[in-house]
């Protein structure tokens, strides 16, 4: 079996890597502060007793960034799978909608969902996801596949105790587990880690450069919306502007 080696790793992760980076900054450059403030919840800010508005705008920023990087992040870790299981086990982008990648390993057919973590769903994602795996196992049996079918829902990292990992009708991998079975190497979760680190403290300082200046911005429009003349925040304004329908 061909196994993906540290320079396969590594060429693929400087060649992708930036498209987080850019993608993260390019998601700072068009926001606008108005529109997060409908998405925020006001009784957060105000039981964490933020009082100063450029604190309260930097704690809505980073609520915000740190979906918006998980989310980046996790549709890199997700394409970078599919390439490691093509390396290893010709694996390719399943034909079947709402799922990620198809591979054979070891006589059986892995029908796979890959999600970045392991708190993913709700049950009628759950339920969706269910139904797309039944959708892949029926098209293997119309076409006589002949091997046994396993369907995955493979998660980038976390944990997942191997006694609760049989869902019944789909097997549920998280962290080192997952990349071992695309990969064939119990390693592979490690290799990643430094890569995925070259060039972040460079790109990391631009993004903090731009970032200070959204600050910036974003606080002098609070306060032109919901501050008094004393620069105190007016709390039942910004609820307003959260809460109240249009």
């Amino acid at each position: 079996m061909p196994m993906v080696s540290q320079d396969d790793i590594r060429r693929y992760v400087e060649m992708n890597i930036p498209n987080f980076h850019s993608a993260k900054l390019e998601s700072l450059t068009k926001l606008k502060l108005l529109e997060i403030l409908t998405r925020k919840n006001p009784y957060l800010f105000r039981a964490k007793g933020l009082t100063a508005p450029r604190d309260l705008v930097k704690a809505i920023l980073d609520a915000y960034l740190s979906s918006s990087e998980e989310t980046l992040l996790g549709g890199f870790l997700e394409d970078f799978a599919i390439y490691v299981c093509r390396k290893t086990y010709r694996g390719d982008k399943s034909a079947v909608n709402g799922l990620d990648l198809e591979f054979i390993r070891d006589k059986t057919k892995y029908f796979v969902s890959i999600k970045s973590g392991p708190n993913w769903a709700n049950s009628e994602q759950i339920k969706k996801l269910r139904s797309a795996f039944n959708e892949a196992r029926k098209i293997y049996a119309q076409h006589k596949g002949g091997l046994k079918a396993e369907c995955i829902n493979g998660c980038c990292y976390g944990k997942q105790p191997r006694k609760g990992e049989h869902k019944g009708d789909y097997i549920k991998l998280c962290g080192q587990r997952f990349w071992e079975l695309i990969s064939g190497d119990t390693d592979l979760y490690l290799k990643i880690v430094e890569p995925i680190g070259h060039q972040a403290k460079e790109r990391n300082a631009e993004f903090l450069a731009k970032y200070e200046l959204v600050i910036d911005s974003f606080t002098n429009i609070f306060r032109r919306h919901f501050c008094d003349a004393d620069n105190l925040i007016i709390w039942d304004k910004l609820t307003k502007a959260s809460c109240e329908a249009p």
